[in-house]
């Protein structure tokens, strides 16, 4: 075996014990290397959004279950609002998309629901009134 000494990092240093700072700088240049030329630094730029925004459809769901609410479909879909709105609060914005696509899909039954029981309650009262009006 020999016994000759092998440095870590060749270099201007040899012969002196290497400093934090030497070696701190000598592990930077491996990791990142060597300084290119000075070139044009080219840069990019991504915009990451922290909050997806995901709609719960509170409102509508809140006017469906004060005016149309068939079948308590306008109930439920606050329901579900509500449940989508506590998901995005915690974070979980797939769980948040699931309850608030629920509530949308009930809302829309609600709002068909709601006018053609409507457009039948006007059609009667129409049909009621002109049979009422023709026997007199």
């Amino acid at each position: 075996m020999s016994r000759s000494s092998h440095h870590f990092f060749p270099g201007p240093h040899t012969g002196v014990p290497p400093t934090y700072e030497m070696l701190k700088e000598e592990h930077e240049v491996a990791v990142l290397g060597a300084p290119q030329g000075s070139g044009p630094v080219m840069s990019t730029v991504v915009n990451i959004r922290s909050e997806t925004v995901v709609p719960d459809h509170i409102v509508w769901s809140l006017f469906n279950t004060l005016f149309f609410n068939p079948c308590c479909l306008g109930f439920v879909a606050f329901a579900y609002s509500v449940k989508s709105r506590d998901r995005k609060m915690v974070g979980d914005v797939i769980g948040a998309q699931s309850y608030a696509s629920t509530a949308k899909c009930l809302n829309i039954w609600a709002v068909v629901l709601g006018l053609l029981v409507i457009t039948a309650i006007i059609i009667t009262v129409i049909v009621i009134n002109v049979t009422a009006l023709s026997q007199i």
